[in-house]
């Protein structure tokens, strides 16, 4: 009877400890704080809000920080000049000591682009000599193929020519016949 009266107190605590938080740290749901008229300390949000939802994202929202933001707060670390004021600051803005070291590396490599002049107009295709040297040969060996044809041709008309009049013409090692 005992074991049943135990038994029957931890199926209505969700979680397996009354009132404490569950396994992840988030306090349980259980009928009382669900309900409206739930009493203690955690019977809900008031004003009839939601709880919101304890669980993890499927992905994380990666974090954006625009230009300004990134300068304001560049310029906030450098004044930062006694103990535990850099810390302050990061921790105040929710922020790591990598995301200063990037945004100063960033910083002075923009500084230096800076300085260096920009051409006008379109940038330059790095393939651009490859591209118009493929374009001429192209060109070239169309215009040496027409050629060959011309000149095959030239010796087909001989070489008939040369048979319909009895005419021997002598062995060419460098023509290739058909």
């Amino acid at each position: 009877m005992e074991n049943q009266k135990m038994l029957s107190t931890q199926e209505a605590v969700v979680g397996g400890m009354e009132g404490g938080p569950g396994p992840t740290g988030v306090p349980p749901t259980t009928a009382a704080a669900e309900g409206a008229g739930g009493s203690g300390p955690r019977a809900g949000i008031g004003n009839g809000q939601q709880r919101p939802d304890p669980a993890v994202p499927e992905k994380p929202v990666r974090r954006r920080f625009d230009a300004e933001y990134k300068a304001r707060i560049l310029r906030e670390s450098d004044q930062c000049t006694q103990l535990g004021q850099l810390g302050t600051l990061l921790r105040r803005e929710g922020l790591y000591s990598s995301h200063l070291f990037v945004w100063r590396k960033q910083r002075d490599d923009a500084a230096l682009a800076g300085l260096v002049p920009k051409r006008r107009g379109r940038k330059p295709d790095p393939d651009a000599p490859l591209i118009a040297e493929n374009q001429r040969l192209v060109r070239e060996n169309a215009r040496l193929m027409k050629r060959l044809r011309r000149t095959e041709a030239i010796l087909d008309v001989q070489k008939k020519l040369s048979e319909i009049l009895g005419i021997e013409l002598p062995p060419n090692d460098y023509v290739s016949e058909p």
